[in-house]
């Protein structure tokens, strides 16, 4: 029988074949064992150091550097880096002291700059004076502008963003609740509501994305006329009413926020600039300072008449001061006002038979209780452009009549 090699067919011998035979090998012995832990340790080493050289060039103190985290020191670097490719060298926006403390402080907010898919490319300094947390320690929350909002208001976020991604200098705004440090939640029970207004600019030509970027403003919506960004006359002006909400005084700055004169405006009811659709809130908050028991106060979100017949947005804190009720207007962007009056109790109904002008009666007795028999006050001094006037804090026994409230 002849037999054939199975790799080139060619006739055999037996136990013969074409390819070369190997010898029989005495099994070798186990390796013995090797530790890793020298290598793992030189990793480490070597990717330390390169984390302490990245954290040397960083532009910021060296009390600072000292307290840098390996996250903080990578989120401050991915930081730098992006705004290193998004802004032309010498163009990029100043960081630290080169942006100047002075100047961050005149602001009403912090800046913010955004990468075209929404990454964070520069936050100004001051954002600490509004949120609580450092640029380090709000980096440290994500990379993105969703990791710092609030995650319930993302969605509409992002299509405004889109919206304004795709027509280039078209103005965009947007509330939201960012995060805070967890001493300032504490302390004001929540995250702080911050408006963000801005647009995305080219900054290369072609525009294209790796050239274009958001730069926008950042400002707090008050809680309260007591915040330490409401202190400026030119935030906010005041008025002074009669318990009927008839105007008797008014800071001069009501000339820029509504375009009125102040002559213009003394003597008249408070419910004859409001929009019809918001007059039962207003009488509601009206209700609650003017018949509450003590020094009571109230804050309402309502549409006020400008001088050029447009309506504006005013947020009203309004407090009873002896026989005056003295209010505090703030005016308010469209999308602050939503973002307000979507967290605002509703007002009660009033009970039935009640009606403004029972209201006013009610006023008038009030009005009558508070006033002293004594002689009529001297006539009120006017006092400088956005001061208040001197007027006397009780009404006179011989007030005529107050007028009834109409809408």
């Amino acid at each position: 029988m002849t037999i054939f090699c199975s790799h080139c067919h060619r006739p055999l011998q037996a136990e013969t074949s074409c390819l070369p035979t190997r010898a029989k090998q005495a099994p070798s012995a186990s390796r013995p064992f090797r530790s890793t832990k020298s290598a793992s340790k030189a990793r480490r080493d070597q990717i330390n150091a390169e984390l302490q050289a990245l954290r040397s060039l960083l532009p910021i103190s060296a009390q600072e550097k000292e307290r840098l985290s390996y996250l903080h020191t990578m989120a401050l670097v991915c930081l730098r880096l992006r705004g290193a490719q998004l802004f032309p060298p010498g163009l990029a926006p100043p960081v630290g002291p080169a942006l100047g403390t002075e100047l961050l402080s005149l602001l009403p907010g912090f800046l913010l700059v955004l990468s075209a898919d929404n990454k964070l490319v520069y936050i100004s300094e001051n954002v600490a004076q509004v949120l609580g947390l450092s640029v380090v320690e709000l980096l440290a929350q994500g990379d993105t502008v969703f990791d710092i909002l609030d995650g319930r208001v993302g969605e509409d976020v992002h299509k405004k963003l889109l919206l304004a991604r795709e027509e280039p200098g078209r103005e965009v705004t947007f509330v939201s609740e960012m995060r805070t440090s967890k001493a300032f939640r504490l302390q004001h029970g929540g995250n702080r509501a911050v408006a963000v207004c801005g647009r995305f600019v080219a900054l290369g030509w072609p525009p294209s994305p790796s050239t274009t970027a958001f730069l926008a403003l950042c400002t707090p919506v008050l809680q309260s006329p007591t915040d330490g960004e409401a202190d400026s006359q030119d935030d906010i002006f005041q008025s002074m009413h009669l318990l009927d909400m008839t105007l008797i005084d008014v800071t001069e700055s009501v000339t820029y926020h509504l375009g009125y004169h102040r002559e213009e405006l003394v003597g008249q009811s408070w419910y004859s600039l409001l929009h019809p659709e918001d007059a039962e809130l207003a009488a509601a908050q009206h209700r609650a300072v003017a018949l509450g028991p003590g020094p009571a106060a109230g804050s309402a979100v309502l549409r006020v008449l400008r001088r050029d017949r447009a309506w504006t947005w005013l947020r009203v804190w309004a407090r009873r001061d002896g026989g005056c009720i003295t209010c505090a207007c703030r005016c308010l962007r469209e999308e602050e006002a939503a973002h307000l009056r979507a967290r605002q109790p509703r007002a009660a109904a009033p009970p039935a038979g009640r009606s403004l002008g029972r209201l006013a009666e009610q006023l008038r007795a009030l009005a009558d209780s508070l006033s002293p028999p004594a002689a009529a006050p001297p006539a009120p001094r006017r006092g400088r452009p956005g001061r208040w006037l001197r007027l006397p804090r009780e009404l006179p026994a011989a007030s005529p009549a107050v007028p009834p409230v109409s809408l």
